[in-house]
């Protein structure tokens, strides 16, 4: 898919992978629907950026864990509708494990990782005119094939979306592609710093950690490759070979 002069949605684009997602469509040519949680300030700098690269935007803010969610952030499109472009971005990354998960921390979680992309894609698919294509890319995590010991819901629900984007690709094909990328080492959780970058650097093959760049120039390619449904391209520096 050409993606100059259409329709991007994007969640969670406030703020860091989300957020350069965003701005490489936007760089792209590509309008923009920027969806943000509580992160108000850091979606107007975001929508101030991509609208300075060119591109049309709207702010949209929504609670993707509550129901209904997803109805409401593509009622928010407006007048750059059609949405052709689908990015689930949005996610949290709780701390728990299965000795210690509560059954509301889980529930919470399910629905922000899993469900929030399930509805947005179910939400995008009915939307979407009969007579153009679309393209969906989920933001998943590599650990869904090597689960971390200390984030437990989340790796279930990424692993979840994993499954989802077969699912998912194999229900809404021809017309809407269906891809996600499995993220590694490309940026440190919020609170944590050079340290530990520097320690993620040292655990993988390539010995550096990816930045957001790699992940835009992902996304891109399967939104353009109109050949490609039902992949998860890992974006983590080789650290699945260890």
């Amino acid at each position: 898919m050409d993606v100059n002069g259409v329709t991007a949605l994007v969640t969670g684009a406030a703020r860091r992978v989300g957020k350069a997602t965003a701005l490489g469509l936007a760089a792209s040519g590509a309008d923009l629907v920027i969806h943000y949680g509580r992160s108000a300030a850091d979606a107007e700098q975001t929508a101030a950026e991509a609208e300075a690269l060119g591109a049309r935007v709207r702010l949209v803010s929504a609670d993707l864990s509550r129901p209904g969610a997803a109805e409401s952030v593509f009622d928010g499109v407006g007048d750059l509708e059609p949405v052709r472009i689908l990015v689930n971005s949005a996610a949290s990354f709780p701390k728990d494990t299965l000795a210690d998960v509560e059954r509301d921390r889980w529930e919470a979680t399910q629905s922000l990782v899993l469900a929030a992309p399930i509805f947005l894609t179910q939400a995008f698919a009915r939307r979407l005119p009969d007579d153009l294509e679309g393209c969906v890319v989920n933001v998943t995590d590599w650990r869904t094939a090597r689960p971390y010991r200390d984030h437990f819901s989340y790796t279930v629900a990424k692993g979840g979306l994993d499954t989802f984007t077969a699912a998912a690709a194999e229900a809404l094909a021809p017309r809407i592609r269906v891809n996600a990328v499995a993220l590694g080492a490309i940026l440190p959780p919020p609170g944590e710093g050079s340290d530990y970058l520097k320690a993620l650097a040292s655990e993988i093959p390539v010995q550096r950690v990816g930045g957001t760049d790699p992940v835009v120039e992902a996304v891109l390619f399967l939104i353009r490759n109109h050949f490609v449904t039902g992949e998860i391209v890992r974006i983590d520096g080789g650290a699945h070979l260890r």
